[in-house]
């Protein structure tokens, strides 16, 4: 498999054809959009990177396509063609004006390698040079673009790399972006949900932060130095495995008049215990599980699905290694299912103080020791970003904002209640799971 995948990242010769910038098709003046206290702790994670891949023969007309609706849609969107900026108090914000570059869209080819080759179970290796932005922090969006393309014609198709500041998005935001951008490729008018740009509504405290980006002209690329140890796979879960995992669960569920495991619930504990087992972690080791929770029904008042920004929290629960593999999956099931139950309006507004009073902004990787983390989300209809010329082929994270540990959730290629699972382990880890009968059968 290794040999294979080398041999693949030969093939894989990236050739930049050219490069512009995209602006709103309307001008839309100066405006500018406080960060709130939801969005500034990012500002040192990297750029979030999503790669799509499809099918086509017509490459050239499918980028025209992509640029004219892009024109369209970041007219509602256009935070994402701004910059990062700060006022006269040291206070982040988006700023957009209609003189600003707009979105950088690189095209490239690589027409030696075919969609196939790019929907293998493991490595993100051989997709670094199809996504931008590889190691950019996001605080350099003050003289960046705060969305990168690179749209690259394949042998058999075309690959969408897209790079977003998660300074100013979260999932739900990048995902409702790009099925309205999909909407508009499609042949719609208008998009059917416009976000909703005030962020102040989720959280109006001003925050003063003393940040520089690093010299725009330093190697970009050395903030992010890969661990060479670390190995990224896919392990696609049927429908009927999710389905087995959850009724196996709930078989035994609590007799405290607690609710039933989710879908969510059920495979976050199938997969914590499973790599805390995989790590031959010592019993008194501690293990933490993070999810980055969704707060839009959960703050007070509620937000719309619609909010453009970040409004997400991490939501963590903690035990001993011995306590998880001991004890049946009901039990790390329910510390999860607390956690997340108990995240709401009063625990985000006490969190959104404690950070105001001392604002720590974290590293990608500050999820927790021995941890399990979750980002994305199987909601996101990933699988129905259709541009005119059919679904996906296959859906990834790109390299950036990996660590040991970290798990992408996606809708399955396969449809129904199916969900891909993406996860970033150290290499001796990522083996023993493979080895894992009772965790990679269930899910292949």
């Amino acid at each position: 498999m290794a040999a294979e995948l080398g041999k693949k990242e030969e093939i894989l010769k990236v050739k930049v054809t050219n490069k512009t910038h995209v602006k709103p098709n309307k001008k839309i003046g100066k405006k500018e959009c406080q960060l709130v206290t939801f969005d500034l702790p990012y500002l040192a994670f990297y750029y979030n990177q999503k790669l799509l891949f499809y099918k086509g023969a017509e490459y050239e007309e499918m980028v025209k396509k992509l640029k004219e609706g892009l024109e369209v849609v970041l007219v509602e969107f256009y935070q994402l063609a701004g910059k990062l900026g700060k006022d006269e108090e040291g206070v982040f914000r988006v700023e957009y004006g209609d003189e600003m570059e707009g979105v950088e869209v690189v095209e490239a080819a690589s027409e030696e390698i075919c969609v196939a080759d790019l929907a293998v179970e493991e490595g993100t290796s051989a997709l670094k040079d199809l996504i931008p932005y590889n190691g950019i922090l996001n605080l350099e969006g003050i003289h960046r673009p705060l969305l990168a393309l690179q749209l690259t014609k394949l042998k058999d198709g075309l690959a969408i790399g897209c790079a977003f500041n998660h300074a100013i998005l979260d999932g739900t935001s990048t995902w409702h972006f790009m099925s309205s951008w999909a909407e508009i490729c499609n042949g719609s008018k208008s998009i059917s949900a416009e976000p909703f740009l005030d962020r102040t509504q989720a959280r109006n405290t001003r925050v003063k932060l003393d940040l520089s980006p690093p010299p725009s002209n330093g190697d970009a690329s050395s903030n992010a130095k890969a661990d060479p140890n670390l190995r990224e796979r896919v392990f696609r879960f049927s429908e009927a495995a999710i389905d087995k995992i959850k009724s196996t669960i709930n078989a035994n569920a609590p007799s405290d008049g607690s609710k039933p495991f989710s879908t969510f619930q059920s495979l976050s504990v199938h997969i914590w215990r499973h790599v805390t087992k995989a790590r031959h972690l010592k019993p008194e080791d501690y293990t933490v599980f993070t999810v980055f929770a969704d707060c839009r029904k959960r703050v007070d008042p509620p937000m719309p699905d619609t909010y453009f920004g970040n409004l997400i929290q991490a939501v963590f629960t903690v035990t001993a290694a011995g306590l998880l593999s001991a004890n049946s999956p009901e039990f790390g099931a329910s510390m999860i299912q607390k956690a997340i139950e108990a995240h709401n309006s009063k625990a985000i507004d006490e969190r959104n103080k404690e950070w105001e009073k001392s604002p720590k902004i974290f590293e990608f990787k500050d999820a927790g020791v021995n941890c399990v983390a979750v980002g994305s989300s199987p909601r996101f209809r990933v699988y129905e970003v259709d541009f005119g010329w059919g679904k996906p082929e296959g859906v990834r994270s790109g390299s950036n904002n990996r660590f040991d540990g970290m798990v992408y959730l996606y809708q399955g290629k396969s449809g129904g209640r199916s969900i891909d699972v993406e996860i970033s382990l150290e290499a001796p880890t990522m083996e023993k799971l493979e080895k894992d009968e009772s965790f990679v059968l269930i899910g292949n």
